[in-house]
């Protein structure tokens, strides 16, 4: 059985490290690399950074921010956000990222996912997914959750999986911010869907909510923003508190 991985979340608006309610209220929550210097320090298992503003701005990817940081993190980086083409997903991945997230290029060019999957493998490429709750199911958006696309959340996961993804990182914007908990009715029917590792995001707000995401939706990795970014909790009390519910991580 793998160790349940625990990923602090670095949302990205301008150089900054944000956090907001459902994606929009974003307040700043601090300078990128000292956060993400001081979560690998902690024990975070990978770090995210996700530059949430970058596509629908249509600015570039954030290069000179994944240079600096990985001089200082020593643990796996995922960087997303503003990933338009082949030669993006390059330049990050020769930056220092270990792994890249895309969203809405996914959903534009689907092809991109296999292309980058074949040339470096799919444990580089992350398929973000952004979903609202819409009638029985889930709907997915791309553009940092501004645009709506009519894509069923189930059968766009499962297209991605076929298309070479080595992960998705499931967002559920119902649940955003708001610490009420992960969306574990979703988590719960992918985990039973797809053979690829499932990121839960979206919805932390105490240390049962994690356990929950792993028991309860079967995820493979837990990714927390606000728990962390304002002191709530550290890193090694998430990683406690799951070890003492007889959950697997790595210490």
């Amino acid at each position: 059985m793998l160790a349940k991985r625990i990923i602090p979340c670095l949302d990205i608006d301008k150089g900054r490290v944000v956090k907001g309610v459902n994606f929009v209220n974003l307040v700043d929550a601090g300078d990128p690399v000292e956060i993400a210097t001081k979560y690998s320090n902690e024990g975070a298992d990978e770090i995210t950074f996700l530059d949430i503003t970058a596509s629908n701005e249509e600015r570039n990817i954030i290069i000179d921010l994944v240079e600096r940081a990985a001089e200082k993190v020593f643990v796996p980086l995922t960087v997303g956000g503003g990933v338009r083409k082949f030669e993006d997903i390059k330049d990050l991945l020769r930056a220092g990222a270990d792994k890249v997230s895309i969203n809405t290029s996914a959903i534009l060019n689907p092809k991109l996912v296999t292309e980058s999957a074949m040339k470096f493998g799919s444990q580089c490429i992350v398929v973000a997914v952004d979903i609202k709750r819409k009638d029985s199911g889930w709907e997915v958006f791309t553009h940092g959750g501004r645009k709506p696309t009519g894509l069923d959340c189930m059968e766009w996961v499962k297209k991605m999986q076929d298309y070479g993804a080595g992960e998705i990182l499931l967002t559920s914007m119902d649940r955003d911010g708001t610490k009420k908990g992960y969306d574990l009715d979703i988590l719960s029917i992918l985990s039973e869907t797809i053979n690829i590792p499932i990121i839960a995001s979206g919805g932390a707000g105490t240390l049962e909510h994690i356990a929950e995401a792993f028991t309860i939706g079967k995820a493979d990795a837990a990714l927390c923003a606000s728990i962390f970014h304002f002191g709530e909790y550290k890193i090694n009390d998430a990683k406690n508190y799951l070890s003492d519910k007889g959950i697997l991580v790595r210490q």
